[in-house]
């Protein structure tokens, strides 16, 4: 008599057990896809193209922000452009260096995706995994010449989320490291604030 009432509890909690496991099992998120930003920033960049001339610069830009600032880690990027000066910013300083390096690449997008003459890019959905923890998406954009253009992704996992960090064109010039060059110069003699200016007048010229 107390084995068998004592078992039915028993039971009844090792059931409750494996619905619980069961419904944790289903209600996990899965891992995120390294791939995934690469595939929704072309997908928008191909979208700005197919819209062509019939679309202003203006609305181009406004329809890329919002894909833009999901799938590239622009505070990161900006950092990494800014280099060992970073340290010695303010806050303030270091937001609106932020505020204006996002700004500047939204609108780089929109100036440069303006067009469609069957384009297509193609994503490798098998990114390349480094020691470091970050990966490479590897994606090409085919322009109708004879090779298509090789478009490799960074990728940097932060807070559960994928997103870019650099940009290498054709898997060995960094974007990243093109504009910290550019920029050294305007850091030494101006710091952030000459920065901001540079980066506000050069997204002021896009939409001219």
């Amino acid at each position: 008599m107390f084995r068998d009432s004592a078992m039915v509890p028993f039971h009844r909690l090792l059931a409750l057990l494996l619905c619980l496991a069961a419904t944790g099992a289903r209600a996990a998120d899965p891992a995120p896809d390294p791939a995934a930003p690469a595939r929704g920033l072309c997908d928008a960049l191909l979208a700005a193209m197919k819209a062509g001339p019939a679309t202003s610069y203006a609305a181009r830009e406004q329809a890329l922000a919002p894909e833009v600032r999901q799938d590239l880690d622009l505070p990161l990027m900006t950092r990494i452009v800014v280099g060992p000066p970073w340290r010695s910013f303010s806050d303030a300083d270091k937001q609106g260096v932020i505020a204006a390096f996002s700004d500047y690449s939204i609108a780089t997008y929109a100036q440069r995706f303006k067009s469609y003459s069957g384009e297509r890019f193609e994503v490798d959905p098998k990114p390349s995994f480094l020691a470091s923890g970050d990966c490479v998406v590897h994606t090409k954009l085919f322009t109708g010449g004879p090779d298509p253009v090789q478009l490799d992704y960074m990728m940097r996992l932060r807070d559960g989320r994928w997103r870019i960090m650099d940009v290498f064109l054709s898997g060995t010039i960094s974007e990243l490291a093109a504009r910290r060059s550019e920029y050294s110069l305007v850091l030494r003699t101006g710091g952030a604030p000459a920065l901001i200016d540079l980066l506000n007048k050069k997204t002021a010229g896009f939409s001219q």
